[in-house]
């Protein structure tokens, strides 16, 4: 560790990182290291064999599917329907009633983005990705939001749907090294969140005094009413069985969620990863690059994986409710929290994941990293920066992410060249996972209108598909 805290603290790191937002030149050399640098965002040609434009990778899937993908994309394709969506699926739903809307819904957009509602259909999803040498990761599709909160009973049943996502993610015999997504909101309440954040502002909070918490002593936490400590407390003990039920088993990727409490959200992760991440990283933290702070974020929890001694595992995405924080921030006169423009989301996404690929090429065992995305620009960049700085791509120090039912012409291509690949999988009722559908389509219209690749791929695929006698 020592090694890493003189790499963070020598101004050439720090220049490095000036070099990795800006694309100016840099030093190759930090402490008489090579760092392999090159300037954003070129970098060495990538593998030959590696292409995004074959669909060739689609002759896994059968006729059905992609005949769902097809019409499901088409959906997507138009604005004022996604834009709609949760307003529409409600019309459908009372007109319908539960049942019909459910075998509308199920064999539709339900089943391409959702893995199942039973452990069985879960358990088919999950070898069914194993065999196409992808890697599932199962996410609980609960949260809260402010006015949302339910009580401790309901945060209690979430905990219990949580361990047994732990389960159900450990128990499939196809899979090595399974990762699976939380949402701190299912097991604590957002207004909690809130108040402190409000309060991390003017105090930090020691990360010791959260572990012991965690170990179910009773800390006063300054600025907390008797009541929002004891819910403090108890969610703090949830979320360290989910820690203690995952450790040696389970790769925790914690999920970022609005500004106005990701603040906390990072310093109760820290907590857990300070307490959980002593020798490998089993508990993750996701950093949002469209977000004008997130290079800050990011620089801080390096900062903190080092100087408190735990491994550090990143998520890194470009991020999911950009409509939301800019309503808000209009709302509250306050200044828009994200990237000026699409590009500027780029370069700190590219950034970012240079920063992490550096140190990763030094400290594999330090520093881990899922490249959560489904821009093929980024995709190739961590590809080529990889094979620069020498990273095995099989070592498990760097992956990929994209969800299930997305970006699979990305998703087949890298794991049939042998590069990780995790496939976020909701799973749970279509009541359950009504909200998660409307909020993945509104929330990914700008890839979901942007697919025109994917769908021309099926399309190219479902054609050859018919030529042959009776399809697949």
């Amino acid at each position: 560790m020592e090694s890493v805290r003189s790499l963070l603290i020598h101004p050439s790191f720090h220049h490095l990182l000036s070099v990795r937002l800006l694309g100016t030149a840099a030093p190759r050399t930090v402490n008489g290291k090579r760092l392999a640098v090159c300037p954003f965002p070129g970098g060495s040609a990538l593998p030959a064999a590696l292409s995004f434009e074959d669909s060739s990778a689609f002759h896994v899937k059968s006729l059905q599917e992609l005949v769902r993908a097809l019409g499901v994309f088409k959906f997507c394709s138009f604005p004022i329907l996604v834009n709609n969506s949760g307003k529409l699926m409600s019309l459908a739903r009372s007109l319908l009633g539960k049942r019909g809307f459910s075998l509308i819904l199920r064999p539709t957009v339900y089943a391409q983005f959702v893995a199942g509602e039973t452990e069985g259909e879960i358990a088919v999803a999950m070898e069914k990705m194993s065999s196409l040498g992808l890697r599932p990761m199962l996410a609980v599709p609960i949260e809260e939001d402010l006015g949302e909160s339910t009580g401790e009973r309901r945060y209690n049943d979430n905990l219990e749907a949580m361990l047994e996502c732990v389960r159900l993610s450990s128990s499939n015999a196809l899979t090595t090294d399974p990762m699976m997504q939380l949402k701190i909101t299912a097991l604590l309440s957002p207004e909690l969140c809130v108040k402190l954040t409000s309060l991390l502002s003017e105090e930090q909070y020691d990360l010791d005094l959260l572990v012991r918490a965690m170990d179910g002593e009773l800390i006063n936490f300054p600025g907390l009413t008797e009541s929002e400590n004891t819910h403090f407390l108890c969610g703090l003990q949830r979320l360290n069985k989910v820690g203690e039920a995952s450790v040696m088993k389970v790769r925790v990727l914690v999920d970022a969620e609005y500004t106005y409490m990701n603040p906390a959200l990072a310093l109760i992760t820290m907590a857990m990863m300070k307490k959980f991440n002593q020798k490998e990283a089993w508990i993750w933290n996701t950093y949002q690059c469209y977000l004008k702070e997130s290079t800050s974020c990011l620089l801080d929890a390096i900062n903190q994986s080092v100087n408190q001694s735990f491994c550090l595992g990143v998520k890194l995405v470009r991020g999911a409710y950009m409509d939301k924080e800019r309503k808000l921030a209009n709302q509250e006169s306050r200044p828009d929290p994200i990237q000026q423009s699409w590009e500027h989301t780029n370069d700190s996404y590219n950034g970012s994941l240079d920063i992490l690929l550096d140190l990763i090429s030094q400290h594999p065992q330090r520093f881990r990293l899922i490249v959560a995305t489904h821009n093929e620009e980024s995709v190739r960049h961590a590809v080529s920066r990889m094979a620069e700085l020498g990273i095995d791509k099989q070592a498990g120090s760097v992956c990929f992410g994209q969800l299930l039912g997305m970006c699979d012409h990305v998703s087949l291509t890298l794991a049939q060249q042998g590069y990780l690949i995790y496939k976020s999988m909701p799973y749970g009722s279509v009541d359950d996972t009504l909200p998660y559908l409307v909020r993945r389509a509104q929330e990914n219209r700008t890839v979901l209108q942007g697919i025109r690749k994917e769908r021309d791929l099926l399309r190219q695929e479902l054609r050859r598909r018919l030529r042959l006698t009776g399809g697949r």
